[in-house]
This record gives structure tokens, sequence and C-alpha cells, in this order.
């Protein structure tokens, strides 16, 4: 079999004047959203061109850039020259390749929407910004488009990348870690909030990519790092680490951006469980996860095993798949589909057979955030929660955590002289027959952050629709007690408990004195 010849990485030393040729053709997220419309912006998403190469058949800068970059398609040196003035520099620096009296582009540059409407591009393999290692620019076999063997691929911007940096807590960091860096994403983000940012893969074109990443973003550089888990950075700490680390739970480590080479969810166990060594007091670890079901065992007692001491948490299953289905997914993002049926069903076979000796029968996907507090009664919480959420979340991740430290800090009597406001997105829901005196269910409904929705007894609804900071919960415990003719010494030592259901989803935010 010939070996794969592995082609020239760009040069980061021209990325400011290509950012500069990449603002003045409004090759943008915006402005590629602009071009395209809402409709052949989302087929791209999944690999299908047709829609923007229809919309990209003028000559204009931004039309050849697409073509360029987003449909990896070749370009007339003319119009390549008009789009990007300093052409024949980024020939030579290696981010564009010259083929006649045609231009194609070396690697995927991706325009991104920053933080704060900043405008970014992620730097990547050919093919493999989206529809997985084959991409749109792809070819099947041994590489994504790219000329790369498909196992050093490094992949661009997906729903993962976006997903985890919605989830990161954004608040001014001393110091970050992204933990498998990959083209640079996290990275990108913590530049924006952290003063200090280090970056780490176990393949060291990850590295480069994520330089390149930043430097066409504007962003300060990160200390990058090449090695695995928290190998290349010893013993310190961060106020924050995140990680989209490689959590295919696979029978071989065939991809270097997917799978983890460790046994069943042996990776994601070991970052979590590490994890509290490299945080600072006070610090946050969000990573993205995937976990076996095993065979009479609760998920969520597993993974709740995983936490290490003096650490907050809180885990959300946001899907599962059956073992069939799990291996499939893999399977085709690797191509196998499409390349070799014999060898399809080889490695498919081989998945079952690996999941059936470990007695996996389902796996689990979702995030898992940790919160270095030291608190001998940590809060820990595993939950199934698969129904759509607002995005950024970060925000509201923030704010769960702040409500166990006050929960965690007030017994029941000190529930009960506090004050608490209603979140301003809850409404009330009734439910019953239509015409009948009082409702069946009494609903409380956020429509924000997770999006949670809580029955309440009348006493709860009660509560919740007086509280808006003036008055202790105890006097308003009293006052309904009052209203209903029940015993306020009884009221008063069962409400508590509800205060706390209501406080930690958030229905209730207690008033800081």
């Amino acid at each position: 079999m010939a070996s794969v010849t592995t082609p020239r990485l760009p040069a980061p030393d021209g990325a400011a004047a290509l950012r500069d040729d990449l603002l003045a053709a409004d090759f943008t997220a915006d402005g590629c959203l602009d071009l395209l419309g809402a409709v052949g912006y989302a087929a791209l998403s999944r690999a299908e061109t047709v829609p923007a190469l229809r919309a990209t058949r003028g000559g204009s800068p931004l039309e050849t850039l697409v073509r360029l970059f987003l449909l990896q398609r070749p370009v007339p040196y003319g119009r390549a020259r008009v789009a990007l003035p300093g052409l024949d520099r980024y020939v030579a620096d290696g981010w564009l390749v010259r083929d006649g009296d045609e231009i194609r582009a070396a690697v995927d540059v991706r325009p991104y929407a920053g933080d704060g409407g900043a405008d970014w591009w992620i730097v990547s393999d050919l093919g493999c910004a989206v529809g997985g290692a084959g991409g749109i620019g792809g070819t099947p076999g041994a590489s994504g488009g790219s000329g790369v063997d498909r196992a050093d691929l490094v992949l661009g911007v997906g729903g993962a990348s976006t997903t985890l940096a919605g989830l990161t807590v954004r608040e001014p960091a001393g110091s970050a870690l992204d933990l498998g860096t990959g083209s640079g994403v996290q990275a990108l983000h913590a530049s924006r909030h952290a003063t200090r940012v280090t970056a780490t893969d176990v393949n060291p074109r990850a590295l480069h990519f994520a330089r390149l990443t930043l430097a066409l973003s504007g962003a300060r550089q990160p200390d990058l790092r090449r090695g695995s888990l928290f190998e290349p950075v010893g013993d310190e700490r961060y106020d924050l680490v995140v990680s989209n680390p490689p959590f295919v739970i696979s029978p071989a480590g065939r991809f270097t951006y997917r799978d983890g080479g460790m046994g069943g969810d042996d990776l994601c166990r070991t970052l979590v469980e590490q994890a509290a060594d490299h945080l600072t007091d006070g610090g946050w670890c969000q990573l993205l996860a995937n976990w076996q079901h095993l065979e009479g065992q609760d998920w969520r007692e597993r993974l709740v095993q995983w936490v290490p001491r003096g650490c907050d948490a809180w885990i959300v299953q946001r899907e599962v798949q059956d073992i069939a289905q799990y291996a499939e997914l893999w399977l085709r993002d690797g191509g196998d589909h499409r390349d070799d049926p014999a060898a399809y069903a080889a490695r498919y076979d081989a998945w079952l057979e690996d999941f059936e000796r470990a007695k996996v029968g389902a796996v689990g996907f979702g995030w898992i955030t940790l919160r270095k507090t030291g608190s001998d009664r940590p809060a820990v919480t595993a939950e199934e929660w698969p129904h759509p959420v607002e995005q950024p979340l970060g925000p509201h991740i923030a704010g769960w955590f702040a409500r166990q430290d006050f929960l965690r800090r007030h017994d029941d009597a000190d529930l009960l002289d506090a004050r608490f406001t209603l979140a301003s997105d809850v409404v009330q829901e009734q439910v019953g027959v239509p015409g009948a005196e009082d409702p069946e269910h009494v609903v409380l409904r956020s429509g924000r952050g997770m999006r949670r929705a809580t029955e309440v007894d009348t006493v709860g609804a009660g509560f919740a629709g007086v509280c808006d900071g003036t008055l202790p919960a105890g006097r308003i415990v009293d006052a309904i007690a009052q209203l209903l003719g029940e015993d306020p010494v009884v009221l008063r030592d069962r409400t508590p408990a509800a205060i706390r259901m209501l406080v930690e989803q958030g229905f209730l935010e207690p008033v800081t004195p």
C-alpha cells in the first residue's frame, strides 16, 4: 500500500493579512448567511453543496471565497486575485495551492461567529468542517480529501464544538486549559475571558491548526503542548478546564480526533477523576462525554462515582442510543459504509462483540460540569434531560452551582428567614376539566435555561406567586396557612423541601442581602 504524503501546513505569519482580505470581502458568518440564505447555509451543515453552488454563480469576491473555502472548488486565478489581493503570498505560505490557471484551498477556512459579535475563522483539514471525516471536500479512502491519513485528520467546528462553547461558564479567569484542542475552537473562546490559555492535543497537526485558527482570528496565541489527558501540564492548576475529548467508545483507536484509545468509557472517567487535581479553588471543569450503560447498574450511580472528592457536579444525559445505533453512527462517520461493505460488516460485528463482552446495553451522551468547592457536603446531580435547552447555557449552569452554594449554607430555619423572587421567565399553567372549580394540576414552567416544568400544590403555587423579594419566606408561609386554615407550624415544617426544589431548579432566586 502506498504511503500517504502529508502536505505542508500553512505558516501562521501571513494570517493577519489574510484576515484583512477576508474581512474586506465580507467572508464572515453573517456575510455568508446573507449570500447563501438560510436554506443554503443549513444545507452546507448537511454536506449538501448544490444550494450554495447555485447561490455563487456570480463573480463577486465573496462568491469566489465561498467556492474556494466552503465548497472547496478550484477558482480561476484572476478571480482569486481580485478576492484576495495578497494571493501570491498566501500560496507561498501554504494557505492556497496554484494549479496552472486555477487556485484551490490547501486547508478549510470557515467563518465562525465569535463571542460578542467577533468575526472568527476556524482552520481545519479539507472536508472536515461539516459532514464528518468525508465532508464536502472529502474523497472516499484513507483521507478526507486533504492528502492526510484519515487517522490524523483535524476536524473543524461542528455540533459538539458549538454545544460545548455554549455550555462553558464565561467568568473572567486567570488561566484556562483546552484539553484536546483539535482545531482550537475552545481555546479561541477561552482567549476572550482568560488571561492565560493552554491548549493540548496528542496530534501535533492539531496543535498547528489551533495556532492557525487563533492567528487568523486575531486572538492571543495559547501555550501549545503535546500529550494525552493532563500529562502535558504536570501539576499545574487552572480556573477553567474545558474539553471536547475523543469520547467515542470503540473497539479500536482508529481515528485520533474521536477515539480515545482506552477501553470503554475509561478516557472520560479518567478525565473526570483527575480534574480536581488540576483545578484552582472554585475552578470549573466542563466536558462532553459518552458513557456506557452496563447491565444491572443505573448509569447515574455509576457516573456519580466518577466525581472527585470536594467537587460539586452536574451531569446531564442528553441522548441514549442502543449499541447497534451507536456502532452505525460512528461507522458512517468514518466512511466505512461506502468504502468497503465487507469491512463495514466486519467492523460492525467487532463493535457489537466488544459491547456484548463488556455487558453494555446502550451508550449515553451528554455533558459533565464540575466545580471545585472543597465542600464535605458536595452537591452532585445526575439527570436525564433530552428536551430542548436555551443556548448559550453557560450563565444558567453558573446559576445552578451558585444556588447549590446557597442551599448548602441554609438549613430549613435559614430558608424561612430568606427572601426570594420568582424568576422573570416563569409562567403558571393550570390543567383540569373545563368548568371545574379547582384545577387538577398546577404547573410552573420556565422559558429560559433548561426550560423546566414542575408540578406544584396549592401552597407551592401560592408561595411562588407571592415571592417578590419583600417578605421572608416564613411570613409568606404563615399567611398561606391562615388563608387555607392550616396549622402554620405544620406548614413551616413541610414547606422548606418545596422551596429547596424550586430554588435548585431555578424557579426561585434567592435575594442577596
